[in-house]
């Protein structure tokens, strides 16, 4: 068994916990690549955390409840439960479908805990007097389940929602005392710099609270949509599904029953929180003054995506039907193949385009003719010219890739894992290891095997971006045999 030392630095290894989440999708509809992207990020992160050593929580669901899915059920001549039960199915299939780590944690709104944790958490604040009962008349877009103001209309519609009417809700509903947070919020981002990635939303949401803040309703009438959780103390109200589907960040970790999972993650842990832009206000403001009105530790950090866009740079959106399933496109092209799209050629913050052209051409030059060409090369040189498996002594990862992930911006990280494969064909192409081997026999060994620690690195930076392919990789390298067939097949 050959020998070859890589040395490269990790930092050492600790018990502290980590508590990563998405948010949870409407199931309105089947999964679209949008919502995979979010969830593959958030599991990026989960396993940079593991290889440091943390003790990760990694959450993701559904949000089931709320007039939109009501109203569509109904119309599809079903229980609004076996319509959700379908939908719920599916974004469950995604873990599996998209590499998703084993040990995440899914939750449905419909949970029972879950149900319990949201009314004791109205309960706390309803207690601590930071919710009131009122008549109010606003106008409602049921895509974003929010009340809309005039000045974010366009054109009198909602703008992410262009293809929906607005409604006119006159009733008398519960409301959340949002105005009373505006210094404690204000507080909350002066003294965290890094609460909200990237900057330029950091700088939006702190736009916004400087304005001045809104009560809004926390309920609807159940005579009017039964579908939710029950007021406490009054069953005439339901609770209003965005102030339901917030509470699922801690109801998740066993709140307000499982204490001990609750302090490790979210109280002297570091939670954090994925969404979309769309999702700023509701995880940035509305949530974290919920949080204060509970009595509860805020949030660590939010990271705000962008939007994939389809044709014509419009939304991508299950509402406006320009969406691209996941299950389509894993089916022609693999698990690995839509990660690494989602993660290296998707903006990390801004919008991004999304078109099965585009992803075809990424595919053959960054995979079929990048990592796949590179590890069939190394490895038929090693099976051909040694004579076992090279022992890799250090199996650490460099340290400038944990503070790039660090950053959130995966892009950077693939091109900073993509410039090793350039570099390791560039050392193919200057040495020529299969020519020196024919004539200098130790020499050729000694590069093959250089190569083949090069490759073993390069498979342990793929772990939490491709983790089949950073498998594959390591069992060709164990085995010292090529792949039985490419990692990436070139298609034309």
């Amino acid at each position: 068994m050959l020998v070859f030392s890589y040395y490269i630095y990790m930092s050492e290894p600790n018990s502290k916990k980590f508590y990563i989440t998405t948010t949870l999708p409407y199931v309105n509809a089947e999964p679209h690549v949008g919502f995979a992207t979010e969830i593959i990020r958030a599991d990026v992160v989960a396993r940079v955390k593991k290889m440091q050593g943390f003790d990760v929580f990694f959450n993701t669901g559904t949000d089931e409840h709320g007039q939109k899915l009501f109203d569509t059920a109904v119309r599809e001549g079903k229980s609004v439960k076996e319509y959700v039960d379908g939908y719920a199915e599916q974004f469950k299939g995604l873990k599996g479908l998209l590499g998703i780590s084993d040990d995440v944690h899914f939750i449905r709104t419909t949970d029972e805990k879950h149900e319990k944790a949201v009314q004791e958490f109205w309960s706390r604040c309803f207690n601590n007097g930071y919710i009131y009962k009122k008549n109010y008349q606003a106008k409602y877009c049921v895509g974003c389940e929010l009340e809309k103001t005039d000045s974010e209309l366009v054109d009198g519609r909602c703008p992410v929602h262009p293809n929906k009417d607005l409604e006119v809700i006159e009733e008398e509903n519960y409301f959340f005392k949002f105005s009373a947070f505006q210094e404690q919020l204000l507080s909350l981002y002066k003294n965290n710099p890094d609460f909200v990635v990237p900057d330029f939303r950091f700088t939006e949401i702190k736009s916004f609270v400087e304005r001045g803040l809104q009560d809004f309703s926390i309920s609807r009438q159940k005579s009017k949509m039964s579908w939710g959780i029950s007021v406490p103390g009054d069953s005439e109200h339901v609770i209003y599904v965005w102030f339901d589907a917030l509470v699922n960040y801690i109801s998740t970790l066993g709140w307000p029953d499982d204490i001990k999972s609750f302090e490790d993650f979210w109280v002297n842990g570091t939670p954090v929180q994925y969404c979309g832009k769309d999702n700023l206000r509701q995880q940035s403001a509305m949530w974290q003054a919920m949080l204060m009105a509970a009595g509860l530790p805020n949030t660590k950090q939010i990271i705000i995506d962008g939007f994939l866009t389809g044709e014509g740079g419009v939304k991508m959106s299950k509402s406006l039907g320009n969406v691209v399933h996941p299950y389509d496109v894993v089916k022609e092209y693999g698990t690995d193949a839509l990660r690494y799209f989602c993660l290296g050629e998707f903006s990390a913050f801004e919008d991004s385009p999304f078109t099965l052209e585009r992803f075809k051409e990424s595919y053959n030059a960054k995979l079929a003719n990048g990592i796949g060409n590179l590890t069939n090369r190394v490895m038929k040189m090693a099976e051909a010219n040694l004579t076992g498996p090279v022992e890799i002594l250090d199996r650490t990862i460099p340290e400038e890739y944990f503070e790039i992930a660090s950053t959130y911006d995966f892009v950077k990280l693939c091109q900073y894992v993509w410039s090793h494969v350039q570099s390791a064909d560039q050392y193919i192409q200057e040495h020529k290891p299969f020519s020196v081997i024919k004539t200098d026999t130790e020499k050729g060994i000694e590069m093959i095997t250089e190569l083949v620690t090069r490759l073993y690195a390069i498979s342990s930076m793929l772990n939490p971006l491709l983790p089949e392919t950073s498998r594959a990789i390591k069992e060709c390298i164990e085995a010292n045999k090529m792949p039985l067939e490419p990692l990436f097949l070139r298609k034309d």
